[in-house]
């Protein structure tokens, strides 16, 4: 079965949805159109000149990118600048580009989660918070004849999902009373006459990040001008999300063997090391993670105990702070994030065989690491 571009990107959302992303993030489609048929996806860490070519090359319908193409705003687009004329020849050549970028570091079983997979490290938590998504309870009055279906919209936007169940709600009979004034355009009644209907009144559970959606069905499919509704916030537990991660190594190494470790894991000839005292050698078992350019939060790493942090484009005077605060760093560079590369082509792959999509995924296979090391 054919799949268009819109389709897939909601299964995608589904697995790394957009409200996780940071605030001020350039996440989502950047160029091109998602209303269209889709044969092949190619994903991909950066989106260079190189990478268009791969994909014109490769005839690619749909890049999938961690870093957003646009990540700053344009002035002008010309085809005497190289970057702007990438822009030109992914127009050109039809190819959308979709960009999932904290986003994918937030998730869990996301980008960070991978890393410590990687390294052998346990997660117990994240290294900085990010989001809290309450449960929440919406409870409105519709007349009977109309409750099942707005049952129905509501569990289409996401309403009533718990754990393996999804459109589950609670109903209940009463009778609704009003009365219309002059200015009132009711669905039932005459103006200035006392009503009484049969009513249900229909429960439903959601996360608070889905409320906009959910409040947007209700409107939609309940027949009353102005209907009745409640938002209540309920005390379980809220799902916590946050920015990198912190665990722990089975059993403390020395630093020189985990600083191998990483080397070896993310197949790097060099990485830069910053250390309170410099050639000291103790053991490690802490461990704090952020991918990306996660220098900014090594006050986190601090406060959380690390006996390491490992990120990316650390900068000297940051180093320095670093030091001063006592906590190892060691940085691997920003392109350890390629891992993303195969395991959502992995991911893709699957969701492809689960819907039988007429659609083939594909990873990049252009080098973007701009630095090398000799």
């Amino acid at each position: 079965m054919a799949v268009n571009g819109k389709t897939f990107i909601r299964r995608f959302e589904e697995y790394c949805p957009l409200w996780l992303a940071e605030e001020g993030d350039s996440v989502g489609l950047h160029i091109g159109t998602l209303d269209k048929p889709v044969k092949k996806i190619m994903m991909t860490l950066d989106v260079r000149p190189e990478v268009v070519e791969e994909a014109k090359a490769k005839q690619v319908d749909l890049l999938i990118a961690k870093h957003p193409p646009i990540f700053r705003p344009i002035k002008r687009l010309t085809a005497d600048d190289p970057q702007n004329r990438m822009y030109m020849e992914l127009v050109k050549h039809d190819i959308a580009v979709y960009a999932a970028h904290t986003n994918m570091d937030i998730i869990w079983d996301g980008l960070n989660d991978w890393f410590c997979e990687m390294l052998d490290v346990s997660v117990s938590g994240f290294l900085t918070r990010t989001h809290v998504d309450k449960l929440k309870k919406l409870v409105v009055y519709v007349p009977e004849e109309n409750a099942e279906t707005l049952r129905q919209a509501l569990g289409d936007a996401g309403a009533g999902k718990q754990g393996n169940y999804h459109h589950t709600s609670f109903t209940s009979q009463g009778e609704g009373r009003f009365t219309p004034t002059v200015a009132a355009q009711p669905y039932l009644g005459s103006t200035d006459k006392a009503e009484v209907v049969s009513e249900a009144r229909v429960e439903v559970l959601y996360r608070e990040h889905q409320e906009q959606a959910i409040l947007a069905a209700l409107f939609a499919n309940h027949p009353y001008e102005e209907p009745a509704f409640d938002l209540l916030s309920l005390d379980n537990e809220p799902v916590r999300y946050g920015l990198g991660r912190v665990g722990e190594l089975a059993a403390p190494l020395p630093l020189s063997q985990f600083v191998q470790r990483v080397k070896t894991v993310f197949e790097l000839d060099g990485l830069r090391l910053i250390q309170p005292e410099p050639g000291a050698d103790p053991l490690v078992q802490k461990i704090a993670i952020c991918g990306g350019s996660g220098a900014g939060f090594y006050p986190d790493a601090v406060a959380q105990g690390a006996d390491v942090y490992l990120t990316g484009d650390v900068s000297y005077h940051t180093a320095h702070d670093m030091q001063a605060h006592g906590l190892t760093v060691i940085d691997p560079g920003h392109n350890i994030e390629r891992v993303c590369i195969p395991r959502f082509v992995e991911k893709m792959q699957a969701w492809q065989r689960e819907l039988d999509w007429d659609v083939e995924i594909i990873p990049s296979t252009t080098n973007t690491n701009p630095f090398q090391y000799k």
